[in-house]
């Protein structure tokens, strides 16, 4: 019996499981001239914090009403707090001086600075914005810079409100964060 069961018990899961199509966080181009010096040599990015409805692997859309709704047929490609960290940790090492990793530190030295965001709105709205909100930490183990908190409002155009737009726009505004990162940290 167990033989029998096992094999339907596979094949139903599978069924269930979504197979839409997948969309990356799309990163899109970065000028190789948009080097900034910062203030540390190395940088650690801690995992992003994002609010429950942003973890999930379906992407999100905010309804007139106010209610987040899932987006037919549509699913992020990777863990969406991985995707973000690491757009995060690639745009802030190809825009600034700083070596530049997320957690958890490879090498044997320790970072001079370690940047903590914590998202408290990623939203698309049916109303043509896409919207990133929070506060990221900047620490300093051993003090090589000031430690500072910033808050970020970044809100980027939707021009449809499709899963590839959707993408689209948060890698937009993730970039704007990134450089907002870099901007503090050459002061």
């Amino acid at each position: 019996m167990f033989r029998i069961a096992a094999p339907l018990a596979l094949i139903l899961l599978a069924a269930c499981g979504n197979d839409g199509p997948r969309y990356l966080i799309d990163t899109g181009p970065t000028r190789p001239d948009a080097v900034q010096r910062v203030s540390v040599a190395t940088l650690e990015i801690m995992d992003v914090s994002l609010p429950a409805y942003a973890e999930d692997s379906e992407i999100m859309l905010e309804n007139d009403n106010g209610a987040l709704v899932a987006v037919d047929n549509a699913l992020w490609a990777d863990d969406p707090q991985r995707a973000v960290t690491q757009l995060l940790t690639d745009e802030i090492a190809r825009t600034s001086t700083a070596t530049t990793a997320s957690e958890p530190w490879p090498l044997e030295n320790p970072p001079q600075a370690a940047v903590h965001v914590r998202v408290s709105e990623m939203v698309a709205r049916e109303n043509g914005t896409l919207d990133l909100r929070g506060q990221y930490a900047i620490s300093s183990y051993g003090y090589v810079i000031r430690e500072r908190i910033e808050r970020f409002d970044i809100s980027v155009p939707l021009p449809d409100t499709s899963p590839a737009a959707i993408a689209n726009a948060s890698g937009l505004a993730l970039r704007q964060l990134a450089a907002d990162v870099v901007q503090t940290l050459s002061r």
